[in-house]
């Protein structure tokens, strides 16, 4: 479903909502929910030494951590539009010189261009004003070969996820995976890959669509 959203108005309430969370403890919960998942979509990337790295939407700085703990000379740099958030990833990451961050809206003129190896983005990309001119600010950042990872929860073949963006208030994208490859396509990216990532079911635990439907997750590179 594609909408146009007010850019400053949807920012504001994005901002909003994610620093709720991150004040009454709820950040700590999406860690623990979309860890599983958001693991093997950086592992997917294959972050190594020397390289830079850079999440979109990282709430608490889990996976600015994961890639500062490759190696000491990996740059691991995580942004969000939620100054609280910033603040918890702050607070994660003392002792690791190695990852930092900036509070903002993506895309996000300050960055660097063509300087990244691998970007990554859980569960924030379809709150962009734009989906399309985000995708090609991502591939504007990276290295030729460099690699970005995307996840989404929020797409129109897992009906459980319909609700969200009326249930939070907050506009969101509601496209296919189809139409996530085509965006990818249209923005310059090659070497498109897309598939389900889905949580493992535990012994005694209820299944859910985590476990069946899963999340979306595309994977490409920069030519």
């Amino acid at each position: 479903m594609k909408r146009r959203f007010r850019t400053t108005a949807q920012l504001l309430r994005v901002r909003d909502v994610f620093d709720e969370w991150a004040q009454n403890g709820r950040a700590e919960g999406m860690e623990r929910g979309h860890g599983p998942i958001a693991r093997q979509a950086f592992d997917a990337l294959q972050v190594s030494a020397g390289e830079r790295f850079l999440d979109i939407g990282c709430g608490n700085g889990y996976a600015v951590r994961w890639a500062a703990q490759v190696a000491p000379s990996v740059n691991a740099l995580g942004i969000d539009v939620a100054t609280q958030m910033i603040a918890l990833a702050r607070d994660s990451t003392i002792g690791l010189p190695n990852a930092r961050f900036r509070r903002g809206g993506f895309p996000m003129t300050e960055l660097p261009q063509g300087q990244f190896h691998a970007v990554l983005s859980v569960e924030a990309f379809y709150y962009l004003p734009d989906v399309a001119a985000g995708l090609r600010a991502v591939h504007a950042l990276l290295v030729p070969g460099g690699r970005f990872g995307c996840v989404v929860d929020h797409y129109a073949e897992n009906p459980a996820s319909h609700s969200w963006s009326s249930d939070l208030g907050v506009p969101m994208h509601l496209l296919s995976g189809e139409e996530w490859q085509q965006l990818f396509a249209d923005a310059g990216f090659a070497e498109i890959q897309q598939r389900h990532l889905r949580e493992s079911l535990v012994p005694g635990q209820r299944s859910t669509w985590k476990h069946t439907q899963g999340s979306l997750f595309t994977l490409a590179t920069r030519p």
